[in-house]
């Protein structure tokens, strides 16, 4: 809910500056201080919730969330994984860069970086899908035939592939017992 209001400006900037869907989307921010933790910087789920907003300017700024909304599809979150090198502090500026690092038949692979001054703080990985509002996961095919967007021109790199192997959980239509070793 904190990020009720920055959700309202990114939506919107999506008249700013047009973007390809493959460029590096960038968008800025301040730390404020509903961000913190008790350690006095940016609580670490914050840091997912801020990216949730670069990917959102990116799919609107290039017109992809217009088209995937015409086609009754919306993303949803699969995978992610974040590492941290710095702690962001309150009131400091910072980018969230976010880039469409590949495609497979299921799935769209991003990647996202807090970024000060050109250094990397922060960077994630992300593994969306897309789910169809009458039911149902798009492939990633069929997100291709409603926006136009050539999905073979990137390849997921090897070590995401692997990631994304292993952090799977079983799909909803099978069993998945909280069973501890």
């Amino acid at each position: 809910m904190h990020l009720l209001f920055r959700t309202f400006l990114v939506w919107l900037r999506r008249s700013g500056p047009r973007l390809d869907v493959h460029d590096v989307g960038r968008i800025s921010f301040r730390v404020l201080p509903t961000d913190l933790d008790v350690l006095g910087h940016m609580n670490n789920g914050v840091y997912l919730s801020i990216m949730d907003l670069g990917r959102m300017d990116l799919l609107q700024r290039s017109g992809t969330w217009a088209r995937f909304a015409r086609a009754g599809y919306y993303p949803v979150i699969a995978n992610e994984t974040i590492s941290f090198r710095k702690s962001l502090q309150p009131w400091q500026r910072f980018t969230v860069e976010t880039r469409i690092v590949g495609y497979d038949a299921r799935a769209v692979y991003i990647e996202q970086r807090a970024v000060v001054g050109g250094e990397v703080y922060a960077r994630a990985v992300i593994r969306g899908r897309f789910i169809k509002k009458g039911g149902g996961t798009a492939t990633v095919a069929e997100l291709s035939a409603v926006t136009g967007i050539d999905t073979t021109e990137l390849v997921v790199p090897q070590w995401i592939e692997r990631w994304s192997a292993d952090v799977a959980l079983p799909s909803t239509g099978s069993a998945a017992p909280s069973e501890w070793d």
